[in-house]
């Protein structure tokens, strides 16, 4: 990548408005750009203009549905720039106990463009390492085991999928809120997908934040071994039960 590619990209990112449509979009969900306006606070003129550069700068890609359009991330690999850039520099103790709860909604469970993030992420990770479904294949990337194709099919996913005998079909992914890694890729994206049709996961209205329903919390008891504990404190204002931490029940 040239010199000339990393400025420009860094300068479209670097706007404060422009940076708030694109973490805003980080959920791989298509928004019209009225929306995109509201949430960044600005008129629909400037949304435009900024809207324009970033596509422009192939940051940002938009369908046509009749007289409206859509935008959404050109890609995973943008989502993926954002969340390193996020995770440079120290997280504070003023951010993991901060009292706003859409941070403490959004460092507990969040949407990283197509997969699960947060602290539940990471512990689905550790979980899966810990029961032989996950290896680290190298600094990049995991791999999917026999046992974990296994373990798929009994969550209901279909372990024949083309993704699992891709290379790089599982992406690390250095959570930035966590400081630990958790699964992208195209198991990433699976696996979140599983999580919700099975109703074990939703998702706040239009934010990126998610939340564990009482029937995910028992199924992550069962499978992943992750039980509650107050240290994950998210929910709280859905649940007065203290809530989780990862527990090896292998």
């Amino acid at each position: 990548m040239s010199q000339h590619n990393i400025s420009t990209v860094a300068h479209l990112i670097a706007e404060p408005v422009r940076a708030v449509i694109l973490i805003t979009l980080a959920d791989n969900c298509a928004r019209a750009a009225s929306a995109l306006a509201e949430v960044a606070g600005v008129t629909a003129q400037t949304a435009s203009s900024h809207l324009a550069k970033l596509l422009d700068g192939g940051l940002l890609k938009v369908e046509a549905k009749g007289r409206h359009r859509y935008y959404t991330l050109a890609g995973p690999h943008v989502a993926r720039v954002l969340e390193s850039l996020a995770s440079v520099g120290p997280v504070s103790q003023a951010w993991r106990t901060a009292p706003n709860s859409s941070a403490r909604e959004l460092r507990f469970a969040r949407c990283c463009y197509d997969h699960l993030a947060g602290q539940i992420g990471v512990a689905v990770t550790r979980g899966m390492i810990e029961h032989a479904y996950l290896v680290q294949r190298d600094e990049y990337a995991y791999e999917l085991t026999p046992r974990g194709k296994s373990w798929l099919q009994k969550l209901g996913a279909d372990a024949s999928e083309p993704f699992a005998d891709r290379v790089e079909h599982a992406n690390r992914c250095l959570d930035w809120t966590e400081r630990q890694y958790h699964i992208a890729g195209a198991l990433g994206a699976y696996l979140m997908n599983v999580f919700r049709s099975n109703g074990w996961m939703t998702r706040f209205h239009k934010t990126r934040a998610l939340t564990v329903t009482p029937a995910g919390w028992e199924a992550l008891r069962q499978q992943l071994g992750i039980e509650r504990n107050d240290e994950l404190d998210a929910q709280a204002k859905f649940d007065t039960l203290p809530l989780t931490k990862y527990r090896d029940t292998a």
